[in-house]
């Protein structure tokens, strides 16, 4: 079966620009793997205390089942680009199920849903919106399939 990722995203809106930025790199990674994008918006107030716990819990309703989740959040595991690689290889010949992964809104991710992740991921220690987190996480999932496939897209330094 053909490894299958699920990008879920938190937000209060959904902007076009951002939008047709990622379309370019999901097209590119079809052409190795399924590819879904999934928008959750929550109908709370933006200044509304239980907005992020309401959002984590549409995150973890929105996850396919069986899956492998991924929280992005600052305190995770952070990767080198063929270290991600090489773990999404092992996840695809060891896990035939989607892998699924969850960024939050702009008040992040809900804990009680990081706790809850399979496993949880960096981008790094400098803090990104959410709108560019999404958007680094489909170049870098594009940079992984390009380096699994053996396209020149990635360059190892000098």
């Amino acid at each position: 079966m053909p490894r299958e990722y699920r990008v879920l995203w938190a937000g209060r809106h959904r902007r076009a620009e951002w939008d047709r930025l990622c379309e370019d790199y999901r097209q590119r990674i079809a052409r190795h793997a399924t590819v879904k994008d999934q928008w959750i918006k929550v109908k709370t107030g933006s200044d509304d205390p239980k907005r992020q716990r309401v959002e984590g819990e549409a995150l973890r309703a929105a996850l396919p089942v069986p899956a492998w989740s991924i929280a992005l959040d600052e305190g995770g595991k952070r990767y080198s680009s063929p270290q991600l690689a090489a773990h999404l290889a092992r996840l695809r010949d060891d896990y035939p199920h989607p892998v699924a992964f969850l960024i939050g809104s702009d008040l992040g991710l809900d804990s009680g849903l990081v706790k809850a992740a399979n496993q949880v991921i960096s981008l790094g220690d400098m803090t990104f919106g959410h709108e560019l987190a999404r958007l680094v996480l489909y170049e870098q999932l594009y940079r992984a399939v390009s380096i699994q496939a053996g396209i020149s897209y990635h360059r190892e330094r000098f």
